[in-house]
């Protein structure tokens, strides 16, 4: 496992090249094997593949842009009438979704939505109206999913800082 974590990177460039949908359902298992307060698993998944819908996800933010380049992306949701825990239950979703890509052989990007806004105002108000979204859903992120166009160096025991690690107190 500590193999995959040292390969993950952020991809923001992607191949034009079409996911396989036996490793996208592989990535969304991940997700869904994640762990969530209380077991609920109030969060959901949308699958975007069509390139206008890309285009104007990447509409987002001002740091979206990249979207609109893969071929697949996973747009990260959550009902907060199901669970409390938006933001820890979607951000380790997101996680295994980073992780699995990887494993996959695939990049992706955590693209935050939540707290962020845009051409459009509030970013999440414009992905729940584009994505015919209930209105009391939340949204967290966008993960972009495809084959990575260049491979960056696999992280080093060197950046490992043991003065980031306190035992028993700070």
């Amino acid at each position: 496992m500590l193999e995959v974590i040292r390969q993950r990177r952020s991809a923001r460039k992607f191949l034009d090249r079409a996911v396989e949908d036996s490793k996208l359902a592989e990535v969304l298992k991940s997700a869904m094997f994640a762990p969530t307060a209380r077991g609920l698993r109030a969060w959901d998944f949308i699958i975007v593949k069509e390139r206008e819908m890309l285009d104007r996800l990447s509409e987002a933010t001002p740091f979206s842009g990249f979207v609109k380049n893969a071929p697949i992306a996973i747009v990260v949701c959550f009902d907060p009438e199901k669970g409390k825990r938006f933001k820890e239950d979607c951000s380790i979703a997101a996680a295994h979704i980073y992780l699995e890509a990887v494993n996959q052989g695939l990049g992706t990007c955590y693209v935050q939505i939540s707290d962020a806004s845009g051409p459009h105002g509030e970013a999440e108000d414009y992905l729940k109206g584009l994505l015919e979204m209930p209105a009391h859903y939340r949204v967290q992120c966008i993960m972009p999913l495809g084959y990575p166009e260049s491979a960056l160096p696999a992280h080093k025991d060197s950046e490992f800082e043991e003065s980031k690690v306190h035992y028993g107190k700070f």
